[in-house]
């Protein structure tokens, strides 16, 4: 009997990939979930149309470690064989910018099946920001403008996903109002700089790249949100 498929998703706060290309702890993290020694990997920039900035941090950041990086553009010319090019890679990493538009054009093109069937075959996943919230059934999004708003995800896990939690004043007050108020399922808030890593659908451990990020569960109680920090480990700048 074969063994089972370990299937990995590492949802990241925000600053996964920071401008100082020191502290690159989340990136070699996420690369050495694969177990492989040179690892290929996908980024995928849909949310932010494909922007050559989010292309170009990718690169800088993953081509420091041994792996094999490409990506995949949904703007430009698209490869014929997507579920092919998602299937054949150890690890795929989604980049921030507009959740839904992202999700839009992922339905459209099938990615959104590829991916869950990439996630079955052991292929990793993850990604900063709109990449965290994205593989929730929920996630608090500022895709709209003006105030913050649940959005429906691709729910490969449970709950809902708030991105950005110290970086961005609105982010906390708002998921607890929509915890509080059942406008959004209870679920998990991640500071710029960490990250919750998901065996399966449960969290089994959260890890950190810099001093003061952490992580949170958000549950609701009666009419109130209840927050709490969860047990974190601080990573190395690079592993």
């Amino acid at each position: 009997m074969s063994a089972k498929v370990k299937r990995n998703i590492i949802a990241i706060g925000g600053a996964a990939l920071p401008p100082e290309p020191e502290n690159l702890g989340l990136v070699a993290y996420f690369l050495r979930q694969t177990g492989r020694k040179r690892p290929k990997v996908c980024f995928i920039g849909t949310a932010s149309g494909d922007a050559e900035s989010g292309r170009l941090r990718f690169y800088t950041a993953f081509s420091q470690f041994e792996c094999r990086p490409t990506h995949l553009p949904l703007f430009a010319r698209t490869p014929g064989d997507l579920t092919g090019l998602l299937l054949e890679q150890d690890a795929i990493f989604v980049g921030g910018g507009n959740t839904r538009s992202m999700l839009a054009v992922w339905r459209d093109w099938g990615i959104d099946r590829d991916l869950r069937l990439a996630w079955e075959r052991g292929v990793v996943l993850g990604g900063s920001s709109a990449g965290a919230i994205c593989w929730f059934e929920q996630g608090v999004t500022d895709s709209i403008a003006g105030p913050l708003t649940a959005l429906d995800c691709l729910g490969l896990l449970p709950g809902s996903c708030c991105p950005h939690y110290d970086s961005e004043r609105a982010r906390r007050p708002t998921f607890r109002r929509l915890v509080a108020r059942g406008a959004i399922a209870p679920g998990v808030a991640a500071d710029d700089g960490a990250a919750l890593h998901y065996v399966d659908d449960r969290l089994a451990q959260v890890v950190t790249s810099r001093p003061g990020a952490h992580a949170y569960r958000l549950r609701r109680v009666g009419r109130r949100a209840v927050e709490e920090r969860l047990k974190a480990r601080r990573l190395a700048s690079r592993l």
